[in-house]
């Protein structure tokens, strides 16, 4: 059985934890804007320079010739944030539940 007083203490850590915790995922959730502020701002700038490039094309060939290569740079851009992304979204859960698993480890040996 589970004393009071440990409950007690085991509650004081937690929350001690947790706002050192929220300090961290703050900054990974502002790398995480960054970042899709980057990839965004990136793909506007890209598709933009592709629709000046078009503009400039003499000959259907060479109008599919570049939007087939703005297309495939794209998608590979997009993979690639995409990715980085994800990478940086897993990084925060883990600091989400990081507070958690000393608490569950106490709480389960303690009982």
């Amino acid at each position: 059985m589970i004393k009071f007083e440990d409950f007690q203490q085991y509650g004081q850590e937690q929350f001690a934890s947790a706002v050192a915790s929220a300090a961290e995922m703050g900054s990974n959730a502002q790398a995480i804007a960054t970042a899709v502020g980057d990839y965004a701002k990136k793909s506007v700038e890209d598709g933009s320079a592709m629709v000046t490039e078009l503009a400039t094309v003499r000959s259907v060939e060479k109008a599919f010739e570049i939007q087939g290569d703005y297309a495939r740079m794209a998608y590979e851009n997009f993979v690639t944030e995409g990715q980085k992304i994800g990478g940086l979204y897993a990084d925060l859960a883990k600091q989400a539940c990081k507070p958690f698993e000393g608490f569950m480890a106490k709480m389960t040996s303690a009982a």
